[in-house]
């Protein structure tokens, strides 16, 4: 029963880090697709002693999507191996990132100034991206409560897979499907030797007729 339950908790845990993933992997085209876009309007512009490193947001935005989809390999090989060292790292990580969401959606609720905080994007890609979102907040805002409640749920299940342990009935299984042969200690049914070595304490019987004879 324990080992039905740990198979079903590690096809969930799969399956609902495999939202992670996706969000990183589309968050990582974007970020490529917003990199390229900049780099062409580059070329067309007379700023060639523009620094690279004032594009603060297309590398934040890479850099978040590569992070989940780093988590999300972790999760896999913690669902894969059901080691309680693993497990334990990905929910610590998880529990991280729901702080660092959870932080940044009430200073932004709150803090009316929010924008203020960053520095500024000379590539105007926030600009695009925070007028795209405010255009689909409905959207938005569904999604992110979904990627929440997937992070939050993979997290329970991780500490469920934990509790349940390894598997360690593998081995056993094997052991009882198919024996192995031992042999025994003490052999009762030992061989007597074709003859004797020295000289016989009783008579043999024919040696005693031929001798009557």
């Amino acid at each position: 029963m324990a080992g039905i339950a740990r198979t079903c908790l590690r096809s969930i845990l799969k399956f609902v880090n495999s939202t992670l993933g996706l969000v990183g992997i589309a968050m990582v085209l974007y970020g490529l697709w917003m990199s390229r876009v900049w780099q062409r309007d580059m070329q067309d512009s007379s700023f060639d002693d523009f620094d690279s490193s004032a594009a603060w947001f297309i590398y934040t935005f890479l850099s978040i999507g590569v992070t989940l989809c780093l988590i999300t390999c972790l999760g896999h090989i913690s669902a894969d191996c059901s080691n309680g060292f693993f497990l334990s790292c990905y929910m610590e990580i998880i529990f991280v990132l729901l702080l660092l969401e959870t932080a940044l959606a009430a200073d932004i609720l709150l803090n009316s100034d929010w924008e203020k905080d960053l520095p500024e994007d000379p590539t105007g890609r926030f600009h695009d991206f925070r007028e795209f979102v405010e255009s689909n907040f409905d959207f938005f805002k569904w999604i992110g409560m979904f990627i929440i409640l997937a992070q939050g749920f993979s997290m329970l299940l991780a500490m469920a897979l934990r509790a349940l342990g390894p598997s360690n009935e593998s081995n056993y299984d094997i052991y009882d499907e198919h024996p192995p042969a031992r042999l025994p200690l003490i052999n009762h049914n030992l061989q007597q030797p074709p003859y004797v070595v020295g000289e016989p304490r009783f008579p043999i019987k024919n040696d005693a007729w031929n001798t009557n004879m």
